[in-house]
């Protein structure tokens, strides 16, 4: 017996289950703009925030990255311990890049968000395809950590400043009170510490 076509829905009725995938695109607010918020902040305040943040938010973004290729490309005797430890500060990176591009947009900005902004935006030198032994991927991540920590504490000064204490506590409490842990961490690892003594 021969199977029944398919039926195409023609009535409206049946179109009311059929997804309208086919739409015009459209942006609803521009990169650049602030919409307005009652949230006591002068608009001012609000565009420097976002700004400060939106360029916080590239580099933790490439930091992110940076720790997971790293996570992947580890090697040597330490390999174990640093696969671990910076699959721990990648998923700590992961949500302060969360957290800021939420305080952007609660700022009534537009966050960053896709990887070719991010490559376009970040001040953080771009590592090589291939992989790199232990102390150059480690001093790598501790470089990106002092770009980050710098804009962090200028940012926080920033806020302090034009009244924005929300951005001011972000900076300091979750990127300067991640990071330095996370830097101090990894500095460890670079201590000139032999892994055996030879008998004296």
């Amino acid at each position: 017996m021969a199977k029944k076509p398919l039926k195409v829905a023609k009535t409206p009725a049946d179109a009311e289950a059929q997804p309208q995938y086919k739409v015009e695109y459209r942006e609803i607010q521009p990169y650049g703009s602030l919409k307005s918020l009652p949230i006591a902040l002068e608009d001012n305040a609000r565009a420097q925030s976002v700004a400060i943040l939106n360029q916080v938010l590239a580099d933790t973004m490439t930091l992110r990255d940076m720790y997971k290729k790293h996570h992947w490309q580890m090697s040597g005797a330490t390999f174990y311990q640093l696969h671990l430890l910076l699959d721990t500060h990648y998923e700590a990176q992961a949500e302060l890049v969360d957290m800021i591009a939420e305080r952007i947009m609660a700022l009534g900005g537009i966050s960053i968000a896709m990887a070719p902004d991010v490559a376009e935006m970040t001040r953080i030198p771009r590592p090589p395809k291939g992989r790199e032994d232990v102390p150059t991927q480690i001093a790598r991540l501790l470089e990106a950590h002092e770009i980050i920590l710098r804009q962090a504490h200028e940012g926080a000064e920033q806020a302090d400043e034009s009244g924005d204490d929300g951005t001011n506590d972000l900076l300091v409490s979750n990127i300067i009170r991640t990071g330095e842990p996370q830097v101090w961490f990894l500095a460890e690892h670079l201590a000139a510490t032999e892994l055996l003594r030879g008998d004296k």
